[in-house]
């Protein structure tokens, strides 16, 4: 099967929670193709992107679309939570914008939305599931990527702060979902 990401990280991760599958990058399958996010929902980008590669490469597909809402914000940066200061910007410099902007408001409630799609050129199998928290004071952690360190779950630990077997478990209930889930109360 094909992950339909240029993100070496997420990619690492895919690899670690599907260990019964042979997983392909697109760069292993010589695709190199960058998808435009442009849709309005998390779901619809994975399909797209699941759809594009699927054109391509004519093999399974799996396509993720995730991102941070935060609630003060009004749900930003939402779709956009990788590209919202530009595409050269780098995990810190989108962290500490978050962080700076939610230091405003008392409500620090926040959730990551994680959409994935599957396609075999005749079925899409998609799921899309949710991660409640807040956003941290301050980035902590080391064990992740991209928003990670500023996403706090509500035992106290960010993202980054679980072992990689934690963060796998929780990541896996958005590849394993099957229908829209809420994962709460980690």
């Amino acid at each position: 099967m094909i992950v339909a990401t240029n993100n070496k990280n997420k990619l690492n991760e895919i690899k670690k929670i599907l260990t019964g599958y042979k997983i392909y990058s697109l760069k292993e399958k010589e695709i190199y193709l960058e998808i435009a996010e442009d849709q309005k929902t998390f779901l619809d980008n994975a399909k797209k992107k699941a759809i594009e590669v699927y054109k391509i490469a004519k093999e399974e597909v799996i396509a993720d679309d995730s991102g941070l809402c935060i609630n003060c914000l009004g749900c930003f940066p939402g779709v956009m939570t990788h590209r919202f200061l530009g595409e050269n910007a780098t995990d810190r410099m989108r962290n500490e914008y978050l962080i700076n902007k939610v230091n405003k408001y008392i409500d620090r409630s926040a959730r990551v939305v994680c959409a994935l799609a599957y396609y075999n050129g005749k079925n899409m199998v998609t799921c899309e599931g949710v991660l409640d928290g807040f956003i941290a004071k301050t980035p902590r952690g080391s064990n992740g990527f991209g928003f990670d360190e500023i996403f706090e779950l509500p035992n106290g630990l960010t993202l980054a702060e679980l072992a990689p077997v934690e963060k796998n478990k929780l990541r896996a209930c958005f590849l394993f979902a099957g229908q829209k889930g809420y994962i709460a109360n980690f």
